[in-house]
């Protein structure tokens, strides 16, 4: 459905994609992870052909971004970071005008209009102008404007910023459901909603891909290098000497100052993600230390985050 072949994006001497190279699928929820400055909005604007590439190709169902873009913009519905609202119009014109600029017929627009305002939570605003509206109403008009035209690709710029608890699940539901026939692509700092609704995940830094794959993927390579946590009474040296030498163990540090009782936590990671526990144990025991507490930290999509983009 997308391909994205040799991407690169340079302004002035700054350079903000380096040859990026993925696809996306019909039917797949493609999450763009990455710190702030990642390029990852960048990215974004060049798939919806608002910027074009310096270098490198983006088609859309064989349509070049670049010289077929009236024509990929028809595919694509968009939602920014910020919102691009006319605050003076009542929502219920505001969704009358998107529909007619994105040429739905006539006599299908009043159902459609109901349709989408349904499916974005925004019926009960519909006779409120936009500037009467909460940041989190405001997103969801922008939402209901994005797929009003029933695009084949939804590109989704930060979707839940500004929505409450209740309102994240619910835009959630609503991509996982609009990911089943469309091609979804969006970006979020919240690893949790990657995690809840993304097929599979690009991990951006620095303008380069540095990680992808499903969420279980990627959590799945973060195992390979699963911490053990422990709270252990003696000297640090000792520690540091006794659990250094355990099999399995690739590195110990310690992560906290001794407290009253001179306990110190420490980071012990294995070498392959096997559970070292009950030989660490064993050698601390051994060595006449105590422990106060030992477990194993899961792995999660955020260690991975944390990972690739330290």
């Amino acid at each position: 459905m997308i391909e994205i072949r040799n991407l690169s994006k340079k302004i002035a001497e700054n350079v903000i994609l380096q040859d990026l190279n993925f696809s996306v699928n019909r039917g797949e929820i493609l999450g763009l992870l990455g710190p702030n400055g990642a390029g990852k909005t960048t990215t974004m604007k060049i798939i919806t052909s608002f910027w074009s590439p310096t270098s490198g190709t983006v088609t859309i169902d064989g349509l070049d971004s670049v010289v077929d873009s009236i024509k990929v913009r028809q595919k694509i519905g968009y939602l920014p970071e910020n919102v691009p609202l006319y605050e003076d119009m009542k929502v219920r014109e505001y969704l009358n005008f998107v529909a007619e600029m994105r040429g739905l017929e006539k006599s299908k627009i009043k159902s459609r209009i109901a349709e989408v305002a349904e499916s974005c939570g925004v019926t009960k605003v519909m006779e409120k102008t936009i500037d009467e509206l909460s940041k989190g109403y405001r997103q969801r008009v922008g939402l209901a404007q994005a797929i009003m035209g029933n695009p084949d690709v939804l590109i989704l710029d930060e979707p839940t910023t500004g929505l409450d608890p209740n309102q994240i699940a619910e835009i959630r539901e609503l991509i996982k459901k609009i990911g089943q026939e469309k091609t979804v692509i969006f970006s979020t700092h919240i690893l949790a909603e990657a995690n809840a609704v993304c097929d599979r995940i690009i991990i951006i830094n620095n303008g380069k891909i540095v990680g992808e794959g499903s969420p279980e993927e990627l959590i799945k390579k973060a195992k390979s290098r699963e911490v053990i946590y422990a709270k252990i009474k003696g000297a640090k040296d000792k520690v540091l000497a006794v659990a250094g030498k355990v099999a399995g163990v690739s590195k110990v540090s310690a992560v906290k100052n001794e407290d009253e009782e001179g306990v110190i936590s420490y980071d012990i990671e294995s070498v392959d993600g096997t559970d070292i526990r009950s030989a660490l144990t064993a050698a601390l025991f051994g060595a006449g230390l105590e422990i106060f507490e030992i477990r194993k930290n899961q792995a999660s999509l955020e260690d991975v985050f944390r990972e690739l983009t330290k």
